[in-house]
């Protein structure tokens, strides 16, 4: 069993060395790789959901993710409640465990052969993805399915935006959530991208490194997947060839809009 482990924890939290030390007490052969996404962004957990999730991996995967702002009632918390946990069915066989909350399942919602609640308790910890999610977790990765509570209806689940930051590499890179088939431009057309106050020329281009160096481009990046028809999915980057394109616009954060103007 392979299981991606994605949080709002911050790097190097000692919060993952808890949270994986109780998945591998219900899943002991398990091997854990986590990924650390900004505090609260439901979004980057929803991106990398479908990133990782829908693209080959081992056969044997689980994604177990927590990412819950808490933001689904804004009366004060009974017992540390907060957004409930669920569980997906990709169409590869992955199983997806963890809290809906804003754009968690937003990318995957239309990719999933099953949507479902999970009967375990909303409250009962500050810390629910260590002391209370992990045996449900691990029921579902032994195939013990007796934990799903009714099915969710996708329209119930917000559609992911189209025009923000969804992620910014080591190399300075911003990966958008706008569809590259979305545009209709011929390759090396100049463009003028906005990002919160910044404004920058741009030279739209059909591959990263068919633009000269030191040219900010907008082009379809590394991440996507397929959909249900096998249709590819690509995602719109911004790259600075030979530098940073998030420190062109400012050093931004995700979830941040990009506009495209003109």
């Amino acid at each position: 069993m392979f299981i991606s482990l994605i949080a709002d924890y911050g790097t190097g939290d000692p919060a993952f060395a808890e949270v994986k030390q109780r998945l591998l007490l219900a899943l002991p052969q398990a091997q854990i790789h986590e990924l650390s996404v900004p505090p609260f962004s439901t979004l980057a957990t929803g991106f990398w959901i479908a990133q990782l999730g829908l693209n080959p991996g081992t056969s044997d995967r689980l994604i177990y993710h927590n990412c819950a702002p808490r933001q689904d009632d804004p009366e004060a918390r009974r017992d540390n409640e907060g957004e409930g946990l669920t569980y997906a069915l990709l169409p590869n066989g992955v199983q997806v465990v963890g809290v809906n909350a804003g754009y968690t399942l937003s990318f995957i919602k239309h990719h999933a052969k099953a949507l479902h609640t999970i009967n375990v308790s909303r409250g009962g910890s500050q810390f629910r993805s260590r002391d209370v999610f992990p045996p449900a977790a691990g029921a579902i990765a032994q195939a013990d399915l007796s934990v799903l509570g009714e099915a969710i209806d996708p329209s119930q689940i917000p559609d992911a935006p189209t025009d923000r930051i969804a992620w910014i590499d080591g190399y300075g890179n911003i990966k958008t959530t706008i569809p590259a088939d979305t545009l209709s431009l011929q390759p090396e057309t100049k463009i003028v991208i906005r990002i919160g106050d910044v404004v920058s020329d741009a030279i739209y281009s059909d591959g990263s490194f068919r633009v000269s160096e030191g040219t900010l481009a907008f082009a379809p990046g590394s991440s996507g997947w397929l959909d249900s028809n096998g249709k590819p999915i690509r995602w719109m980057e911004l790259f600075l060839r030979g530098g940073s394109a998030w420190s062109r616009f400012g050093n931004p954060r995700i979830n941040q809009q990009v506009t495209r103007i003109g």
